[in-house]
């Protein structure tokens, strides 16, 4: 129920808080691979602190302030697309995603992108869309290049990690370049 087909093989569904131990069951095949770039918040390390992960975007999402999206492939749970965050008021929205290491490669995360991106700016009039990632993170940086979104800058030295402190870039596309784009022209009708 409430799936939307994005090929033969994956759908996005909605990730409510119900899905908590479908979630923790992805996060461990995911944790190692995602850790250096999703926040410590975001990758639960048990059932608790699952389902908070997917309480707080269903309050989000609730509030109008963000949103999250799974994407199973042959049935499976294997990553997703979130709203970080979703201000209509000012008409920005940061989008971000992540994917387990057994699913890369298989072109299963830019149609979802695609997907709300292009709801947030037809349906509710969202003028830019962000995507800030890890300076590192070469996939990411990747992808979003390839959705069309341009690298505004670089905020130095902006989080501390591990390794020492990261540079966060910050990638975004306006509406109407978003509009404009031959990928994202409207389905037609028959």
């Amino acid at each position: 129920m409430f799936a939307l087909p994005l090929t033969e093989e994956v759908e996005l569904r909605p990730l409510d808080p119900w899905r908590a131990e479908e979630f923790l069951a992805h996060l461990d095949r995911a944790r190692e691979h995602i850790r250096p770039w999703a926040s410590p918040s975001f990758v639960a390390t048990d059932l608790p602190s699952a389902r908070a992960v997917l309480q707080r975007y269903a309050d989000r999402w609730a509030s109008d302030t963000g949103g999250i999206w799974g994407l199973w492939w042959h049935g499976t749970l294997v990553g997703g697309v979130t709203f970080v965050s979703f201000d209509v008021a000012l008409g920005v929205c940061e989008v971000g995603c992540w994917l387990e290491p057994a699913a890369q490669g298989r072109g299963m995360v830019a149609p979802a992108v695609r997907r709300i991106v292009d709801w947030a700016v037809r349906e509710r009039g969202i003028q830019r869309v962000e995507w800030r990632t890890n300076a590192e993170n070469t996939r990411s940086k990747a992808l979003a290049a390839r959705l069309g979104l341009r690298l505004d800058g670089t905020l130095r030295q902006l989080y501390p990690s591990p390794r020492g402190r990261i540079d966060l870039e910050v990638w975004s596309v306006l509406a109407d370049e978003w509009l404009a784009a031959p990928t994202h022209s409207p389905p037609t009708v028959h």
